[in-house]
């Protein structure tokens, strides 16, 4: 096992796990309830951590999460409201409206 990275919290953490197992890399989130702590230990060391199960992947893991780190943020305008939509909603959070295609 080898560690890939810390995260900034665990829905974080959870969603680079995920992506990196969608990817065909076995991956797990350590110290998922650690910030519970945080204050009676360092604050780094209270933040979750990705691991990967094989170390060969660690390369292949790590260009995976820097793709997906410097993926654009798009926006879009609702069709339904025409509220500004950032980032990666499919849907308006005003309205309801699905992006358009």
């Amino acid at each position: 096992m080898r560690r890939l990275d810390l995260a900034p919290n665990l829905a974080i953490a959870t969603l680079w796990a995920d992506w990196l197992r969608q990817c065909g890399i076995e991956a797990t989130v350590q110290r998922a309830f650690s910030s519970s702590i945080a204050g009676q230990i360092p604050p780094d060391q209270a933040l979750p951590e990705v691991w990967l199960a094989d170390e060969q992947h660690y390369e292949r893991a790590r260009a995976l999460l820097d793709e997906l780190r410097a993926r654009p943020s798009r926006q879009w305008w609702c069709r339904g409201c025409g509220e500004r939509i950032e980032g990666g909603f499919e849907q308006c959070w005003n309205c309801g409206a699905m992006m358009p295609a």
